[in-house]
């Protein structure tokens, strides 16, 4: 736990809100966070249709590549100083400058750093159309720094309704721009001007918001007791950029960017799922476990409401993908993806065994960032040798291999957390394994119907195969988890009086 300093910011995270209550708080910021990823994911998804019709596998792939470099400046810029602040009992104005200087004058310098050295990368891949793409986009990195502390005191504040709408004016503007400059011919340049639209106005829209300033002033105490406590912290995300850019990296090498860019494709279903379900939770827990890390009995209850909310949704729309993926894909993004099909499938069973994130905020949330980089370690170590092994064998055989590691890992991490937690582990893996009964029944009855309407109009057997999953899963999990339904309907009421107008007192 890091020691309490005094706290002159414009908002902490321990003033009482409008909602009466941490919970009351909490529902609001899930349900914000929620209607920014289901308007951002759902205009992005339409955007991704188009751009997949104008645009060749190759394109993908070269930014793809590209984008996997980026987070190694952003994190040594960071160094994970925006954890600290937000989990930190009261950050005070000179922290919060002393954080801006250094990410932003560090990032400043490695993105220079970057743009020198894309030609090396271009030859080390094999791959010269990198090259320009990287140089540009190594501009990602100190725009993003830039708004580091504005959002960070806007997530302290638990003001996620402001994240959000920067988040959805951004992504709206990135998006027009990439269509425009991909109809207009400009090829993979229309996917690095949205990155950069995008981030340029998350940034700006973050320092209105924010309405903070920084100052000229420095501490050298203050960022070394940062550096202490993120350095733990970045060096797990490191390692996750680490393995991302040797599995795009084996991909390129033995598929080609072709083979990237249909492993993108293949991947996209599955984020797109994730960012409209559970990813909301994430950015919320870390926030509320750090203020509640002082009860424990309460934070076990917390926990496990949050993990057992996560995979009651996530769980039926990553079927849909699985039982649908023949049919989602040749329509949504054009019959030239089809080998992205059979490896969407696969990363979608094992999409609902990654959901980390929570588990992820609650060990940041209690200041124990070691632990977690131990245990990301570990995991990507497995990730990239398992890669190694089947990359060879084709996509199939390499989402075979990740959804192996990935239940490996969950399990690993029901052990970890139930220490944690002072809880058995069955009670932490109770989330998942009480889902997985009506998700299998569902599962084999999305695929019964399927097969049995195959000869159908595609769309038909997609719909019957759907209903039948839905009217399988429903009832099911009402059975096995009974009170997650109450945590729905909560969560869902706090989602429609978001957008409700308030009535007169007059």
């Amino acid at each position: 736990m890091t020691r309490s300093i005094d706290d002159t910011a414009p908002a902490t995270a321990g003033d009482p809100g409008p909602q009466g209550g941490l919970t009351g708080r909490t529902a609001a910021g899930v349900a914000w966070m929620m209607s920014q990823q289901w308007v951002l994911r759902v205009t992005g998804f339409v955007t991704v249709l188009v751009l997949t019709r104008i645009l060749g596998p190759e394109a993908f792939g070269i930014v793809a590549v590209a984008m996997a470099l980026i987070p190694f400046v952003q994190l040594a810029a960071d160094m994970g100083i925006s954890t600290y602040l937000v989990q930190a009992d009261r950050p005070d104005k000179r922290t919060y400058d002393t954080a801006f200087w250094y990410s932003v004058v560090t990032a400043v310098v490695l993105g220079g750093v970057l743009v020198l050295c894309a030609p090396a990368i271009g030859d080390l891949l094999g791959a010269p159309a990198v090259v320009p793409v990287v140089r540009v986009l190594a501009l990602v990195a100190p725009l993003t720094l830039m708004g580091m502390v504005p959002l960070v005191i806007l997530r302290r504040a638990m003001r996620f309704r402001a994240i959000a709408v920067q988040s959805v004016v951004a992504g709206a503007l990135g998006q027009v721009v990439a269509i425009v400059l991909a109809l207009t011919g400009a090829g993979v340049w229309a996917l690095v001007w949205q990155l950069l639209v995008y981030q340029a106005c998350i940034t700006v829209l973050a320092w209105v918001f924010a309405r903070w300033l920084p100052s000229m002033r420095f501490s050298r105490a203050r960022l070394g007791e940062m550096m202490r406590f993120g350095v733990k912290v970045v060096a797990s995300d490191a390692v996750s950029a680490v393995r991302v850019m040797l599995e795009n990296a084996l991909i390129v090498a033995v598929l080609g960017t072709t083979g990237l860019g249909y492993f993108s494709i293949a991947q996209r279903l599955v984020q797109i799922a994730h960012e409209l379900t559970t990813n909301a939770l994430s950015p919320v827990s870390t926030v509320v476990f750090a203020q509640i890390r002082g009860v424990r009995e309460r934070l076990r209850s917390g926990y496990l409401r949050a993990q057992f909310t996560a995979h009651a949704l996530i769980v039926p729309v990553m079927l849909l993908i699985a039982v649908g993926g023949p049919v989602l894909y040749p329509v949504l993004f054009g019959d030239q993806w089809g080998p992205s099909i059979v490896p969407g499938q696969i990363l979608a069973l094992a999409g609902i065994v990654t959901m980390s994130g929570i588990d992820k905020g609650l060990y940041l949330g209690l200041g124990r960032p070691g632990r977690w980089f131990l245990y990301v370690l570990v995991v990507d170590l497995a990730t990239i040798l398992v890669a190694w092994l089947v990359v060879p064998y084709g996509l199939v055989a390499y989402a075979i291999g990740f959804l192996c590691v990935a239940s490996a890992a969950t399990a690993a991490r029901w052990v970890m957390v139930a220490r944690m937690l002072d809880a058995r582990w069955w009670q932490v893996a109770a989330p998942l394994t009480r889902v997985l009964i009506p998700a299998a029944c569902a599962a084999a009855g999305g695929f019964a119907v399927a097969w049995w309407t195959q000869e159908l109009a595609p769309l038909l057997s997609l719909a019957l195969s759907a209903a039948a999953l839905l009217a399988i899963y429903l009832p099911g999990s009402r059975i096995f988890v009974p009170n997650v339904w109450t945590e729905l309907r909560g969560l869902s009421r706090a989602l429609t009086s978001r957008f409700r107008p308030a009535r007169s007192t007059t």
